[in-house]
């Protein structure tokens, strides 16, 4: 005998009152705005009676009808419909939006104002009372931990046309101290849908994560939800077990799981990268849930987890951020899913398209370069007693395509501030580790975020292997010729750190700009001489903070960093980097990770590889997270004007593409939007601009789940 709980009991009598007023639902015409909305071929919407209907072409020329209703306020998706020969097949029937966030309070730390609260990475508002150190007005109280759950008022909906897309929206949404709309969106050309909360608070100081979903999916529809375990192995549930009181969360390779039935399948997941706030691992922590609601019925969505896991040391449990939202600010919450006529196995490949499988396209004339990890890589291999023995990060950076693995060792690991003996010998075995585990089109760069002398955290990127130390004692020279490691550098002030980069012609830049430990950084230096130099490259790129409001993945805290620098007069670049620790084979990278495809030939060899160098010092490089690639741009002047020229590629739905620029004092921007283009497509842009008194000029794309790539700048003569 099942035991029934007095959740379960709930659950199934408001399902049977759902039924029950489904079946009382009395026909009446759907008041829907269709002003914005402006009919073409493959993307149509009508009402029809109680009914909005949405036809669009999908993917391959599949098409596809979307009927939508409301029902006592609550919008539903009264069906799903494939067309078969010359019949309307339903895939999916009688489904209802689910969507409810937690929420907590955003903490400033890290030495940040109260008023920068926004880009605090050190706080996690869920971890009651907190870590004694390293936020302010702590103990934090459980009365701070809210959950709201999504209900509906719907008397309406409004129907608007945007290039090749159709957004259906229902207002009346109330989700706590949330309030907003509910919206679905098609595109021509692919079988995406898109459900989104779009919900704003007034509240000061709120962090948050969300979940949503679609409940009410029958079991006559469907056989199973199949998905791929954190070992890439095939794994299902056929709902044979008895109903669930909370979602079953999946730890889904690829962030990806799907419902399949004799109709086809459904794949559901989340943004590819927008969705993860973000961590110091990449542990995969349940991002798709199922939950079987009765008998007859069951729900899948998407989730984050409430906390942190993996091997890490206690201080990383400081780091469960969540997203921002500040006052006022629209957070748009998607959910996307995948309408396939096939098995679970094919919509799994289609929906695994949208981001190359989870890998880094190549590029012809580029190599692909991740950097800032701390594996403690030769540690770990000393420790297993061999320098051949493979770390298990090595075969999970290969498999996303990774060309060149950028490191930062001592970072907790090692003697970094030992003047000479156990340095030196440190550094030797890491140079043996990398060149030991490189291949002919893997590199290993040893790197270190030394964050000595210059002022906050900064990466030192050396062309060649360099012996040299943080602390210079005394009697110590700057340089010496060592018997056993050659010419070794000891260091002991910002002048003797700017030296050495200027002797071994060293890149250096700021790692996480204007937070964590370089909060108030590269600003507090940007008039130093080693500033100023070409050996300093300029910041590195994260989305962080995570701000849901935003079309643009690190809008303000990154790109602004980028913009103020060219501003201050010299050329500086953005470097993508992940900031992240040990790798194992069960996480899952891909949504953590950005990437910089440099123009390159071929991967250089271990002992000398200043063609990164020298790559990455001319800007011949663009970071991108890699649905949307730009595989040349280029800036004319023509008379009193400026050419700008970008060949794109991309696989979601592009939203726009940007041409930035300054004029040594404020930054602007002409945005061109790209809605009416299909996915996985490929265009050269070509905008023309005043050339007026421009000093600078990048640009960048971005896509419908802000993913996007951005180039350098161009300093103009």
């Amino acid at each position: 005998m099942v035991r029934t709980t007095p959740v379960l009991a709930a659950r199934t009598l408001l399902l049977l009152l759902f039924i029950l007023a489904m079946g009382s639902f009395t026909a009446r015409a759907l008041e829907c705005d269709l002003s914005q909305y402006r009919p073409q071929a493959g993307l149509e919407a009508a009402i029809s009676g109680e009914e909005l209907v949405v036809r669009w072409t999908g993917t391959a020329g599949n098409p596809l009808r979307l009927r939508l209703t409301i029902n006592q306020g609550v919008p539903m998706i009264r069906a799903i419909e494939l067309r078969k020969a010359s019949d309307w097949i339903p895939l999916a029937r009688n489904l209802v939006p689910e969507f409810g966030v937690t929420t907590g309070v955003r903490r400033s730390g890290h030495g940040l104002l109260e008023e920068n609260r926004w880009d605090v990475y050190w706080d996690a508002p869920l971890s009651i009372p907190g870590a004694p150190t390293g936020n302010p007005n702590l103990p934090r109280k459980p009365e701070e931990v809210r959950k709201f759950k999504a209900s509906y008022q719907a008397t309406g909906c409004k129907v608007k046309t945007d290039g090749a897309r159709l957004e259906i929206s229902f207002p009346g949404v109330s989700m706590g101290i949330f309030s907003g709309s509910l919206q679905f969106t098609v595109y021509r050309g692919t079988s995406l849908l898109r459900q989104e909360l779009i919900a704003k608070t007034d509240e000061p100081s709120v962090a948050f994560k969300y979940y949503g979903g679609l409940a009410g999916f029958a079991l006559l529809d469907f056989a199973k939800v199949a998905w791929r375990d954190v070992g890439g192995n095939p794994q299902e549930y056929g709902f044979g077990g008895s109903p669930n009181e909370d979602p079953v969360a999946l730890r889904a390779r690829n962030r990806l799981a799907i419902v399949t039935g004799k109709n086809g399948s459904i794949a559901f997941f989340p943004p590819p990268h927008q969705f993860f706030f973000a961590r110091q691992l990449e542990v995969n922590l349940g991002y798709v849930w199922y939950r079987k609601d009765s008998e007859s019925a069951f729900s899948i969505g998407i989730r984050h987890g409430d906390s942190h896991e993996g091997y890490n040391p206690t201080w990383i449990q400081q780091v469960f951020a969540l997203y921002n939202a500040p006052p006022g600010t629209w957070q748009r919450m998607p959910i996307y899913f995948f309408l396939s006529p096939e098995n679970a196995g094919a919509c799994r490949d289609s929906a695994m398209a949208f981001t190359h499988g989870d890998r880094y396209k190549p590029l012809p004339g580029y190599k692909t370069l991740v950097t800032h990890f701390h594996t403690a890589f030769a540690q770990e291999l000393l420790n297993s007693g061999s320098l051949d023995t493979l770390a298990p990060w090595i075969p999970a950076m290969r498999a996303l395509g990774i060309n060149i693995a950028h490191i930062f060792d001592f970072h907790g690991d090692g003697h970094p501030r030992d003047p000479g003996p156990l340095r030196l010998k440190e550094l030797e075995d890491y140079f043996a580790a990398c060149r030991r585990h490189s291949d002919r089109d893997f590199l290993i760069l040893p790197g270190e975020e030394a964050n000595a002398y210059l002022g906050g955290h900064y990466n030192i990127l050396f062309p060649k292997p360099v012996f040299w130390t943080q602390l210079r004692p005394p009697a110590a020279p700057f340089v010496e010729d060592h018997a056993r490691y050659g010419k070794v550098y000891h260091t002991g002030s910002a002048a003797d750190i700017f030296e050495l980069m200027k002797a071994e012609n060293a890149l250096v830049w700021q790692t996480h700009p204007r937070t964590k430990g370089s909060t108030f950084y590269p600003d507090k230096i940007r008039e130093t001489d080693y500033f100023k130099s070409d050996q300093w490259l300029g910041a590195a790129f994260k989305a962080l903070p995570v701000d849901l409001s935003q079309k643009r993945l690190g809008e303000i805290r990154c790109l602004g960093t980028l913009d103020d620098m060219n501003n201050w007069g010299r050329p500086k670049h953005m470097m993508g980097e992940v900031d992240t620790y040990k790798k194992f084979p069960e996480y899952d990278l891909y949504g953590d990770f950005n990437v910089n495809y440099l123009k390159l030939d071929r991967t250089p060899g271990f002992d000398d590889w200043s063609a990164i160098n020298r790559a990455l010092r001319d800007g011949d490089f663009f970071v991108a997270t890699g649905e949307v690639l730009i595989r040349d741009w280029k800036v004319k002047r023509t008379g009193a004007h400026l050419d700008v020229t970008a060949d794109i590629e991309w696989t979601f739905p592009l939203e726009f593409v940007e041409v930035v620029w300054g004029d040594g004092e404020k930054t602007d921007r002409q945005i061109i939007s790209a809605t009416d283009l299909p996915p996985f497509g490929s265009k050269q842009f070509r905008v023309r601009l005043s050339a007026g008194n421009k000093k600078w000029v990048r640009f960048a794309a971005w896509d419908s789940a802000v993913n996007g790539a951005f180039t350098q700048p161009i300093h103009l003569k």
